[in-house]
């Protein structure tokens, strides 16, 4: 350790470069490796964390580059770091350096490090999350362990925080307690930061709580626990683990007690998260058919970048299959020596050998989960070359292949997750039925291999003369235009016009090629890459988009291909099959695969036909050839019909991977997630105004209270030194089309560290299992608005009650929401769920009270109430409390202040008049809420109904009901409404 604080000279090697030199040292938290010189200065560094494993000698692509036998590979290492396994290539200048790296960085990644120091930096990072010694450093800009009243202001700009001069300097001389005045150490600057960094919020939350003492007791933590959390089971011991676990006063802990700073702590922890921790492990039914399931896929997963330069790397099937994904494709193809390779076909992407890919792939498939790994194995082989396929398979995967025990039990439905576990299944072609078995080959549609590239984008051959001129090309326009896409809304992935990047291209390529022709006499059709025009590419997918599926493309004669016996028989359960065939037909065993233009042509016209074909098979939906940067779609799209394998491409990050990710954590992240019960058996059309008039809705209100910690925009132009942001809040739907909406909070302006919003947002999702709730932190900007951060979340794993959300890629920053979900029944839907609401919609809503003795015997549950003329419930005390937490500033709407001794004063008040979770009892211990009266279910949900209601658009009716359970309400009808 002490030989990497100290810093090796070690030369950084680069694709096409000849190396660079330097002084590579490990940072004194030993936190990160940095190194110098470097244009970046302190954003050169890879943090220990990211790392994800270091290789010794020379196994990476850039070494590969390299010339064979330049560099001593006892000298040489590679360090993989980063979500897209991104290789830092180095090489020492003795074998003894080197192999003091290697050893270092592995006992750095497991976690071995000293203890005192990581005690140290623990506690420091569980009582001030954001301050530590590394950022403490970076603000003392004159090194001299101390930071003057100057350097706390810029340390504060960089932090989002706007706070008055007057209010810092008080904080700063109340903080300065040692001999040396007017400057801060660590620990001075850590209970200034504390005192900056009270969360008003929570404050008050645990004094409505604590009876409006500093701290909780046991007794009322398990009451908040129960009440506001909805957590069941909530035993004395249990609170008390919390207390001692989160508590940082030892005066506290010996009481029993817990004051801000540890509820502070606990709220921040995993356990208040939106995401439901029991979700990070497998909760669902995983004995259903395939078929029943969402299945994480991929596509070209060879692929580092896009799909007509980039490199392919064995590494990139490491990644994906520990990150969940279950289904990979192999685009394989005749290779030198007898061996066959994979790559993009017709481009210029490197080549990586099959038997590599199968030997990573054998590794790695089964190391975080072991439910079955799908190879869609794309096949332009030689009868030589798939036999080799084939006997590398079997040699390499072995048992893996056996599916005998299984082939044995029934086979009219596909096999389920469970019984397939530590299996890998070939998806890939199979020769006919009608073949005698001792035929050694025969023909195969190849009509369904529409991954491979267009014919207009192949390219024909790569060893002529115009080759380098055309790959210079290509490189130039795609840099050009991927950064003009970077300059749009980082959000908005569509944003990137493929269709720009094609004419560019196009016409680049068109005229670099006619001078390229005339040197090239004789061979120039063999080294043309021709792209397809604009025009071109439109009319084709409009006729592709009116093609009927059972037909094959007009004009256009069936492909077949040659297909070894030996390749046909490792398919069993997943059977590749034309495209074109009808979705009426087949057996469970066969997928069908699509394209994304064929297949949103299937589904605009043909939806209910798809869902209903997938209830019984599996389809594979794919990125169009035309997604030449490797952009994805939106996977929503297609999963709203059952669609099971639907690939996009994991080395893109960005917003429709975001969603993957989301789809997938539901379940354990083990890449496969059960569809709802619709969509497995019955029909219905996703696209319908009430696709499931039967089945009830739920409401979904989110009252976004504040952030914390919000950083300027990552690609904000002047980067710490800019602006101090105006944050807003938006949370936008993702699910069936009827669901699909965005709400957002005002704009509060200056304040990037501690902005509080307390606004509350309502949505209505008709199937809320295939819903994600995106969470999007926005920059308000006069001539627009930049992307800060986001975290999308499964409905099915938001947890009730008050949570952090946590951006994703973010260290600190998080925004603090409540949650809470209500059942919602629609106009005709309490006829099959709720009888006792049928009778009172006939006798009408004032007879009520004639139903209230029989209610229990009609419900179908006693939380169920059809009384909707109890009195109005009395706000919960956290509500009246946390409504009175605005204090900053807000575009376009007049700042109101409340003191703090104001919403004191009511407390007493309330908690008299309220039970245990803060809301009003009446008679009979009943809970009583109040309802605004509500019409019919709407196409879209409408946002703020609270607004509608102060302006007297609204009429209040409500309803009773015995208790609260996991804060689930019943919403009733046309008398349903928010809970205010």
């Amino acid at each position: 350790m002490s030989v990497m604080q100290s810093g090796t000279q070690m030369v950084k090697l680069k694709a096409g470069s000849k190396g660079l030199v330097r002084l590579f040292y490990l940072d004194e938290h030993r936190s990160c490796i940095r190194w110098k010189p470097s244009r970046k200065s302190e954003k050169a560094k890879i943090t220990i964390d990211s790392l994800y494993k270091v290789t010794e000698g020379r196994q990476s692509d850039i070494f590969h580059r390299h010339a064979e036998g330049s560099f001593d590979p006892a000298c040489c290492f590679t360090v993989y770091h980063g979500n897209h396994m991104e290789s830092l290539d180095l090489v020492t200048s003795n074998a003894e350096e080197a192999r003091t790296w290697v050893t270092g960085l592995r006992y750095l990644m497991a976690g071995i490090s000293d203890e005192d120091s990581l005690a140290k930096r623990q506690r420091t990072h569980d009582q001030y999350p954001l301050i530590n010694i590394q950022t403490f450093e970076e603000a003392d800009k004159n090194g001299d362990g101390l930071l003057n009243i100057e350097e706390i202001y810029q340390l504060l700009h960089k932090l989002n925080v706007n706070l008055p001069r007057r209010k810092v300097k008080q904080m700063f001389q109340e903080a300065d307690t040692d001999d040396q005045q007017g400057t801060l150490t660590y620990e001075e600057f850590s209970v200034f930061y504390r005192m900056m960094s009270l969360r008003r919020d929570l404050f008050l939350l645990m004094m409505a709580y604590s009876d409006r003492k500093d701290h909780l007791t046991a007794e009322e933590l398990a009451n908040f626990l129960r009440s506001e959390q909805k957590m069941t089971n909530v035993t004395p011991e249990y609170c008390a683990d919390i207390i001692d676990k989160f508590e940082v006063s030892d005066e506290n802990k010996q009481k029993g007690v817990m004051g801000i700073e540890g509820f502070t702590s606990f709220m921040r922890s995993p356990t208040c998260d939106v995401f439901n921790p029991l979700h990070h492990e497998v909760n669902q039914d995983m004995e259903q058919p395939l078929c029943n399931y969402f299945i994480a896929s991929s596509h070209n997963t060879y692929l580092t970048g896009d799909q007509l330069l980039s490199h392919s790397k064995t590494d990139m099937y490491a990644w994906v299959l520990q990150s969940g994904c279950r289904c990979v494709e192999v685009d394989c193809w005749d290779g030198p020596d007898g061996e066959p390779v994979v790559q993009h076909g017709y481009t210029l992407t490197s080549k990586i050998t099959f038997k590599a890919v199968i030997e990573t792939i054998n590794k790695y498939a089964f190391i975080n989960n072991q439910y079955p790994v799908i190879l869609s194995i794309e096949n332009h082989c030689t009868i030589q070359q798939q036999k080799k396929i084939a006997q590398c398979l079997r040699e390499i995967l072995g048992d893996k292949l056996d599916l005998g025990d299984i082939l044995s039990r029934d086979c009219k439905t596909l096999p389920s997750p469970q019984s397939l576990q530590g299996k890998i299944l070939i998806k890939g072609k199979r020769l006919p039925a009608y073949l005698s078995a001792d035929i050694e080959e025969g023909d195969v549609s190849d009509d369904d291999s529409a991954d491979e590239i267009e014919d207009d984008f192949k390219l024909k051959s790569s060893n002529s003369n115009g080759h380098h001129q055309v790959e210079s090309q290509i490189r130039k326009k795609l840099d050009s235009l991927l950064k003009e896409s970077q300059i749009g809304d980082k959000e908005d992935s569509e944003s990137f016009s493929i269709r720009a990047l094609l004419r560019a291209t196009h016409q680049g390529l068109q005229k670099n090629l006619r001078q390229v022709r005339p040197r090239t006499a004789g061979t120039h059709s063999k080294s043309r890459l021709s792209c397809q025009s604009v025009e071109k590419e439109e009319d084709d997918q409009e006729s592709s988009a009116k093609e009927a599926v059972g037909q094959s493309r007009a004009g256009k004669k069936r492909k077949t291909m040659k297909l070894s016996r030996d390749l046909s028989n490792l398919v069993v359960f997943t059977n590749s099959v034309a495209s074109q065939e009808c979705l009426n037909e087949g057996t469970p065993g066969d997928v069908l695969s699509f394209s994304e233009t064929r297949a949103q042509s299937l589904v605009n016209h043909r939806a209910e036909d798809f869902l209903a074909f997938n209830q019984r098979q599996l389809s594979r939906i794919y990125p169009s050839a035309y997604r030449i940067d490797s952009s994805n779609f939106n996977p929503q799209f297609y999963w709203n019909v059952g669609c099971q394998l639907v690939a996009l491409n994991y080395q893109t990050e960005g917003r429709m991977m975001q969603l993957n990710r989301a789809k997938f954590m539901v379940n354990g992240g083990t890449g496969y997630v059960l569809k709802p019960p619709p969509m497995c058996k019955g029909s219905f059309n996703p696209f319908s105004d009430d696709p499931l008039p039967a089945y009830p809705k739920k409401q979904l209100i989110l009252k976004i209270i504040s952030g914390q910690q919000l950083p300027k925009p990552p690609d904000s132009m002047l980067g710490d030194r800019g602006e101090i942001i105006d944050p807003f809040v938006e949370v936008e739907i993702i699910g069936l089309p009827v669901d699909c909406c965005k709400e957002q909070t005002r704009v509060v302006d200056d304040n990037g560290f501690n902005p509080v919003w307390e606004e509350t947002l309502s949505f209505t999702l008709h199937m809320a299992e295939v819903a994600l709730v995106r969470f999007l932190v926005w920059d308000h900007d006069p001539i627009g608005r930049d992307f800060v951060g986001q975290r999308t979340v499964a409905f099915s794993s938001l947890m009730p009650g008050y949570r952090h959300v946590y951006l994703e890629g973010l260290t600190e920053a998080s925004i603090f929401v409540h949650v809470s979900v209500h059942d919602i029944y629609g106009k005709w839907s309490p006829l099959v769920l709720n009888p006792s609401f049928t009778i009172m919609h006939f006798l009408g809503s004032n007879k009520g009270n004639q139903l209230r003795g029989f209610r229990g015997f009609f419900s179908r549950s006693a939380k169920s109430s059809v009384d909707t003329r109890s009195t109005l419930r009395k706000r919960s005390i956290s509500d009246h409390f946390l409504r009175r937490t605005v204090s900053a500033p807000a575009k376009g709407r007049k700042k109101t202040k409340l003191a703090l001794a104001e919403s004191l004063a009511s407390i007493t008040d309330r908690k008299n008049s309220t039970g245990a979770g803060g809301e009003s009892v009446g008679k009979e211990g009943r809970v009583e809420r109040r309802h605004p009266s509500r019409a019919g279910l709407t196409h879209r949900p409408m946002s703020m109904p609270l607004d509608r209601l102060l302006q007297g658009q609204l009429s209040l009716c409500s309803t009773d009901k015995d208790q609260l359970d996991m804060g689930a309400d019943t919403v009733i009808g046309e008398y349903s409404s928010l809970v205010l």
